[in-house]
This record gives structure tokens, C-alpha cells and sequence, in this order.
């Protein structure tokens, strides 16, 4: 019966996505109905939504996205992401590392507007050598890998935060994944842009180059190495960071006043308050401690269940939300790395052929082209991608 509720919460959320409706509105319906079908006493009410609204994760999280928001508009103001592609270029001299490298670059800040940087940057770099879709793929591709595993993301900071796994122990574990992201772009579709333009020279200074790159680069690249070896909260991180680049490239009252405003991304916010108010729906039902009995009776590996659940829920109603139901019902009975590294690449693989994920109409509505053209060019990058996702996760549960 607990699992037929679960279902009707799920069917609940995916409604509202084909409705077009916000997540936090299909997120709030579904803790609603979890509440009211799993019969939760109605005086517990309060402490959920207190834990849920107010609890130190949640004020945590929000802080931690405001401030990344925040470094990120101040990189847009003196178009650091901009100056990076332009050093990239004359670092490599090398078209195929622009189309890849750049993009996962300029995606490592959480934006939708990221894919509209990496976008043109592609097209330069493969010229006539790859067809519209296949640019189109390469743009959206590689910009996203960085969501797969850096705790820039919000799917990534709940994932760590409901889990309990360690940013340095995942980061580590899901970097053999991550270059096995950037070698199948390559060899499905990068491989077809010749090395460099032709006529086309590297810079003869290159080290001026790297220096330029370097401080393109250096506030994010502190940002996460500080993310993951400083056991404090990572709005405080982020904190540090922002007042050092306020200082390193002189920016005014006049240019930062504005910022507070426009970093205050209401709608993740919201987003994300009623998802952690859902968490706590579930942990006051009780339902999470039982789920692992109940999926031991299926005649398949329990791993695979949860990969499964986490793909269509990642395809239907986005990372995020996907997350936030599952992590805590795999995680029950207590941290395991392979599982998290598992999970979170099946939510990146769907990720990329959601269609709640915002992104890809952008990249789609920039290209004159489809979703559907997008999703056909990405899907055979997925099915190796899954293949190798089973495999990497056996062999990390061997050590």
C-alpha cells in the first residue's frame, strides 16, 4: 500500500509537469497528499514545516545558492567566462578542446543563460564540421557536465546534504564518470572537427595566456577547491570568496548594490524550501525505514530498482524533485558512494533528455531546431553512458 501511495505522489508531480505547472506547486500537492494518505497526525504539521522551512539544512542551502548566484553575477559584469573561452583559445590552439572544454567552463556557475555563452563558442569551433544538431548537442553536452558532480548545483547539494556522503569523497568517486562523459562527446561527434582552423596558429606567448585564464577562472576554481576540503558550511566559503573578488577587481558600491537584488533567484528558493518540507513528509511517515524491506523482495538488484526510479523521475519531473524523494528512501539504511555516484549519473543521463530541464528549449530555441532532434543525438551517448555507469558502480562496491 506505501508503495502505491509513493506512486500516486509521483503521478502527482509528473501531472503537474505535463501541466506546465512550477515544480514547488507539484512538489507542494504531493507533500500534501503524502501527508494526508500516509496518515500523519495532524499536530506533527507544525514541526514539519518548521524542519522543512527553518531547519539549519534548508537556511544552509538557501544561502549557499544566493551566494553562488551572487559570484556568478559578478563574473558577468567583467565577463570572466567570456575572457576564459578567449584564453582557452589560445592555451590549445585546438578547436576540439574549445568546443569541449569552454563549455564546461562557462557551465561550472549554475545559469540557464550558461548555454547561451557555450552556444556561439561552438559554432566557431566546429565551423561546417558538425551539422546544427550535433553543435546543438555539443553545446548543451558538455555544458552540463559540470552538474553531474560539482557542488555548484542544487541537485548536487541536496543529493550530498540527504545522503550524508562528503563534497571531496563524491567529487573524487565521480571523476572517472566525468572524463567518460567528455570521451564519449568526443568520439560521437568532436572527433569530426578538424584540430585547428586553417592558417590558423597558436599564440606565441602562451603562458600570458594561462595567466589570463587563471584570472578569468581563479574566484571559481577557489570556490569549489575550498567547497571541498573546509568543513564549514558553503555560503561562508562562497562568502569569502565574494568579498576577496570584491577587493581583487575593484567593484563599486554602484556595480554590487544591484546584485543583491538580481542574485535572489526566488523561484529555485521557493523550489527548494517545499522540496525539503516533502523530505520531511516522508521521514514523519515512517515510509523510508520500511522501503528497503519492501524493494528486497523484487527479483532484481536493489541498485537497479533505484536507478530506474531515479531516471523516469529525472525524465518526468526533473533532477531536483527526483532527488529529493529518492535519496532519502536509498539512503536509509546509511551512506554508500557507489550508490550515490550510480544515482547521480543515471539523474544526469536524464537530465539531458528531460523535458522539465529549461536548458535544453534554450539551447533547442537557439539552434531553430527540437527537443526532439536534441534527444535523438544525445541518446546513443546515454545508452554507452549507462553501460559504463553499471560497470564503475560494481567495481567501487569491491573496495
Amino acid at each position: 500500500m506505501e508503495l502505491l501511495i509513493l506512486l500516486l505522489i509521483f503521478a502527482v508531480i509528473a501531472l503537474g509537469i505535463w501541466l506546465k505547472k512550477p515544480l514547488y506547486l507539484s512538489m507542494a500537492l504531493a507533500a500534501a497528499a503524502g501527508f494526508l494518505l500516509f496518515g500523519i497526525p495532524f499536530e506533527s504539521l507544525g514541526g514539519i514545516l518548521y524542519r522543512g522551512l527553518l531547519g539549519p539544512s534548508t537556511i544552509n542551502m538557501v544561502l549557499a545558492f544566493y551566494t553562488i548566484t551572487f559570484l556568478q553575477r559578478m563574473l558577468e559584469k567583467r565577463r570572466r567566462l567570456v575572457q576564459a573561452e578567449e584564453a582557452i583559445t589560445q592555451v590549445f590552439g585546438s578547436r576540439r578542446i574549445n568546443a569541449m572544454l569552454t563549455p564546461f567552463v562557462v557551465g561550472m556557475m549554475p545559469s540557464v543563460g550558461a548555454v547561451l555563452i557555450a552556444a556561439p563558442i561552438v559554432d566557431r569551433a566546429a565551423g561546417e564540421a558538425l551539422s546544427r544538431d550535433e553543435r546543438m548537442f555539443v553545446s548543451s553536452f558538455y555544458r552540463h557536465i559540470s552538474e553531474a558532480f560539482l557542488p555548484t548545483y542544487a541537485n548536487i547539494l541536496l543529493a550530498l546534504q540527504l545522503s550524508g556522503i562528503g563534497a571531496l569523497p563524491f567529487l573524487l568517486g565521480m571523476t572517472p564518470m566525468v572524463l567518460a562523459l567528455f570521451a564519449l562527446g568526443y568520439v560521437f561527434y568532436v572527433r569530426k572537427i578538424p584540430k585547428t582552423h586553417e592558417g590558423e596558429a597558436m599564440t606565441p606567448d602562451r603562458g600570458q595566456a594561462i595567466r589570463a585564464l587563471l584570472r578569468s577562472l581563479w574566484s571559481i576554481l577557489i570556490a569549489v577547491v575550498l567547497i571541498l576540503l573546509l568543513p564549514l558550511p558553503i555560503f561562508l566559503v562562497v562568502l569569502a570568496v565574494l568579498v576577496l573578488n570584491c577587493m581583487v577587481d575593484r567593484f563599486t558600491w554602484a556595480e554590487i548594490r544591484p546584485m543583491f537584488r538580481s542574485a535572489l533567484e526566488m523561484k529555485l528558493i521557493i523550489n527548494t524550501l517545499i522540496i525539503m518540507v516533502f523530505k520531511e513528509v516522508l521521514l514523519a511517515s515512517g515510509v523510508l525505514g520500511r522501503l528497503p524491506g519492501m524493494f528486497a523482495g523484487l527479483p532484481i538488484p536493489g541498485e537497479f530498482v533505484y536507478a530506474l526510479i531515479m531516471f523516469v523521475g529525472a525524465v518526468i519531473a526533473g533532477a531536483q524533485a527526483t532527488v529529493a524523494i529518492l535519496i532519502p528512501l536509498a539512503f536509509a539504511a546509511g551512506p554508500s558512494l557507489p550508490l550515490l555516484v550510480l544515482l547521480m549519473s543515471t539523474g544526469y543521463m536524464a537530465a539531458q533528455i528531460s523535458p522539465a530541464h529549461i536548458c535544453l528549449s534554450v539551447v533547442a530555441e537557439y539552434y531553430r531546431s527540437s527537443l526532439a532532434a536534441l534527444v535523438k543525438k544525445t541518446l546513443p551517448v546515454l545508452a554507452v553512458f549507462s553501460v559504463l555507469a553499471f560497470v564503475y558502480y560494481y567495481l567501487l562496491t569491491m573496495f
